[in-house]
């Protein structure tokens, strides 16, 4: 393991999304030397609802990210629909704003490789292993590392969950999501969620004039229908203001962005000695338009505990215990409260009777965006 051949890091950050690149442009900016591994190279599309709470806005201003220069779609509306049409809509406490991953996650790569932080792009981490104090790490091209901490910020599910032996990864998830790109005339404003028969898909205007238009939906869905296009015509058009969409709006992929396996069971932000952050610490569901914001505040807190272990001493027993505190403190009960809310949706009698409830008391509305969101930092 302490082989002197082998290069070390004192962070060495797995995955480029927003919980990585965010972590790695804090840790830069304190002047640590940090390694980013990222299994693709960009820009590149990933299957994401584009929507992001206003949250967020002070933290990337505090690490140089000017996102203004992006013309991100400013969103303050809400709009919920059940799979007959039946509708409400409500105004957006906080407001957040739409952008692509394609756009987002290339320009902080950009912004990060400019701060210092050195990148392997078309890597993938192959194994992790944590022996005397510090982790070796085997890459895809032959490679091996070692670091003081390694961040695991690789996303929804990957090989390193299975070396890792994560619970979840042996439980089949029913869930997939498909995501497009395309033009159309809703409002800019309007972060729109429709139901569906065992989904729900969500709409909002991103960057450029475009829109991301992105559903959840269930294995089963897709199998009794046979494709993509078959199951959209059978099940999302019962919804009319989907069926509008499909009729009306011109679709900028020749096919969508799918992703299977989506899992929302409950992870845990340690494992073996890794901190895990964004989606490898816990999603939540789509319905609540978040995990963007969640994903940047769980790197953020990733990165200043790691800051403060690097700065003042090195026990990490009480580095573990102090994330693992701060991580459930922001974000256990609004995963929780995402599953819960989850149940009310997708089922066209339930979710008709839920819209109509708050539509009676929009108090209860408020409070439910309250569950799910968090507060500027």
């Amino acid at each position: 393991m302490h082989k002197t051949n082998i290069p070390h890091w004192p962070v060495i950050v797995v995955g480029g999304g927003l919980a990585g690149l965010t972590s790695a442009l804090f840790l830069a900016q304190q002047g640590i030397q940090v390694l980013l591994i990222e299994k693709k190279t960009y820009p590149f599309h990933r299957v994401c609802g584009e929507y992001v709470s206003n949250e967020v806005l002070p933290y990337l201003k505090s690490l140089g990210a000017d996102l203004d220069q992006l013309q991100p779609a400013h969103i303050n509306r809400f709009l919920l629909t059940a799979p007959s049409g039946y509708s409400l809509e409500a105004n957006l406490d906080l407001g957040g704003f739409g952008i692509s991953r394609y756009t987002l996650d290339n320009y902080l790569y950009q912004l990060s490789e400019a701060k210092g932080v050195t990148f392997k792009l078309n890597t993938a981490v192959q194994d992790v292993v944590f022996e005397k104090d510090r982790f070796l790490l085997r890459l895809s091209n032959g490679e091996q590392l070692t670091a003081t901490i390694v961040l695991g910020a690789y996303g929804k599910r990957a090989t390193l969950d299975r070396q890792l032996n994560r619970s979840f990864f042996t439980k089949r998830s029913p869930y997939i999501g498909v995501k497009y790109h395309l033009r159309y005339s809703q409002s800019k404003d309007v972060i729109a969620l429709h139901n569906f028969k065992d989904g729900y898909a969500g709409i909002s205007a991103i960057e450029n004039d475009t829109y991301c238009f992105c559903y959840l939906t269930t294995r089963q869905n897709l199998k009794q229908h046979g494709t993509i296009a078959a199951m959209e015509q059978a099940v999302l058009h019962q919804n009319p203001h989907l069926r509008r969409i499909f009729a009306e709006a011109e679709f900028l992929y020749a096919h969508p962005e799918v992703i299977n396996e989506i899992s929302f069971a409950t992870k845990t932000c340690i494992e073996d000695h890794m901190l895990m952050c964004g989606d490898a610490a816990g999603m939540i569901t789509p319905l609540c338009g978040n995990g963007m914001a969640m994903a940047i505040h769980g790197g953020k807190l990733a990165a200043e505990h790691t800051w403060q272990y690097l700065k003042n001493g090195h026990d990490r027993q009480q580095l573990e215990a102090n994330y693992s505190h701060a991580w459930k403190k922001q974000f256990a009960n609004r995963l929780q409260a995402g599953r819960t809310i989850q149940h009310l949706f997708g089922h066209p009698v339930l979710s008709e009777v839920t819209i109509k409830t708050l539509r009676r008391l929009p108090a209860a509305l408020q409070l439910l965006m309250r569950k799910t969101h968090g507060v500027p930092f």
